[in-house]
């Protein structure tokens, strides 16, 4: 938990969700808040697909991917973000990323994430688009510094990320995963969501903390 806590209070943290809130014409309290939910989903929805063996083994060579290896996004945020557009390279590896992620659910992802924070789903989805890079170069950067190279190692990493709320979130993406298979409606999935992302403890602590 310690990695992403510092990197959260740290000059690209700041970065993360200023640049964010600017470019998607969002104040800062709203964009610390979406936040808070937009990457223990994401992490949640990873934490999942990495439990098979197949799953695993697509998110670490996703890690090793040169996007991702190394942190090097994170070296580059304020010309990812500061400037007149969010870099559509960007956007695109984001919205690569969550198609993978929820199997063609990620509408229903910005959808859950719109009505649990009160941003528009356009501003969701942009928002999920920006967070899942951002996430994915974290984890690679982590990946080679510690090693990690198996399922058990992926899962411990992101079982630590997601903290107490894991075990919910992970349920809460699940139900987004499967939505064709379950009977809750994307309101009843948001409200749980937003229940978990403000339960004591883990990352969304930690984010709506941020700027205050």
């Amino acid at each position: 938990m310690s990695g992403i806590l510092d990197l959260i209070n740290s000059d690209m943290g700041q970065q993360l969700i200023s640049g964010t809130g600017n470019q998607m014409g969002l104040d800062k309290n709203t964009t610390s808040s979406a936040m808070s939910t937009a990457i223990p989903l994401i992490l949640a929805a990873m934490k999942n697909n990495s439990s098979s063996a197949e799953g695993s083994e697509q998110i670490l060579n996703a890690l090793d991917n040169s996007k991702h290896r190394g942190g090097s996004m994170l070296d580059n945020l304020g010309s990812i973000l500061g400037g007149g557009s969010i870099d559509q390279d960007v956007m695109d590896d984001g919205g690569k990323i969550l198609g993978h992620l929820f199997g063609g659910q990620e509408n229903n992802a910005a959808s859950t994430l719109s009505k649990s924070s009160g941003i528009d789903v356009n501003s969701a989805m942009n928002m999920l688009k920006v967070a899942a890079p951002f996430i994915m170069s974290y984890l690679g950067k982590q990946k080679s510094q510690n090693n990690i190279s198996d399922q058990g190692g992926l899962g411990d990493l992101l079982g630590g990320l997601l903290g107490g709320q894991g075990g919910t979130m992970e349920s809460m993406a699940s139900l987004i995963q499967g939505f064709d298979s379950n009977d809750s409606s994307i309101d009843d999935i948001a409200g749980l969501v937003s229940g978990a992302s403000g339960s004591q403890g883990g990352l969304g602590d930690m984010l709506k903390g941020f700027l205050k």
